[in-house]
Parts: C-alpha cells; structure tokens; sequence
C-alpha cells in the first residue's frame, strides 16, 4: 500500500514522503496513530502542490541571499570601541558587535554565528570576515575599528 508519511517514522522515510508499506502495517500501524494517509489522487495533488511551494520559497530566499550578498560584497563597516592603555584596544571585537553594526549601517540583519572571522580583532585597524548569508552564498566584507 502506497502512503504519504506526515511525520517522520524510523524504518519507513520521513516526513512528506511516499513510501510503500505492507498493508498490514498501514492499516494497523501507520493510519491508526495518524503517522500517514493514503496516497489517493487528493492527498498526490495535495503533496505535489506543498513540493512546489517548498521549491518555490527555497528559489526565492536562495535569489534574495544572492542579491544581499552582491550588495555587501567588498563593504565595509565601522565599529568602535573602546581603547585600552597605550591606545589598544581593550578586549575584542566579537561577531556579535559586527552583526550589530551590519544592523544599524546596512539594515541587514544577519545572526552572529553566520558571521566569521579569520582571526580575532584585538586591535585597531582594518580587518576581513565573512558572511554567509544562505548555503553556498557568502559575501566578503571589510570592518574598520576605530577608537571610541
């Protein structure tokens, strides 16, 4: 019997997929606790429409991504921060503070751990990092610190 999974059931697939099960195992399993439907003409058409919108979303958020990353490829942003005895600087700067900036200067809003950095800023000056923005989509950045 041919059903279409609505949560994921280890041994048989995941969820959303159309599997073929013994009848047995539909029927007294899989059906009676509501882990799947039948694969019928409505629940086909229902699941081949759900696909296409996932692939359609997914198309979307990929060209959005793109479109920032073009935008903020090569930028750079300014942080300030607060300087130390003999004009270090006093502690570092962290992921979290370049996303913030990325906020205020870019309207961006990007979570810090997408950010990263090739070493850590311990001082004045300027630096590169990345930003992932969507998978295989990253844009190069630029971060100048300046005293505070």
């Amino acid at each position: 019997m041919k059903v279409i999974l609505k949560e994921d059931v280890k041994g048989s697939g995941k969820k959303g997929d159309l599997v073929n099960v013994s009848d047995g195992y539909a029927k007294n399993f899989l059906l009676k606790k509501g882990l799947a439907v039948i694969a019928d003409a409505q629940a086909m058409n229902d699941k081949k429409n759900k696909d296409e919108a996932t692939a359609y979303h997914a198309k979307v958020a990929l060209d959005n991504a793109k479109e920032i990353a073009q935008g903020l490829e090569g930028k750079t942003i300014t942080v300030k921060a607060k300087a130390g005895d003999g004009g270090k600087l006093f502690g570092k700067v962290t992921a979290k503070e370049l996303s913030d900036a990325l906020q205020q200067q870019y309207n961006v809003e990007v979570n810090k751990k997408k950010i990263s950095l090739k070493n850590d800023i311990k001082g004045f000056g300027t630096f590169e990092f990345q930003v992932k923005l969507h998978t295989g989509v990253v844009a190069n950045m630029n971060v100048n610190v300046c005293e505070q």
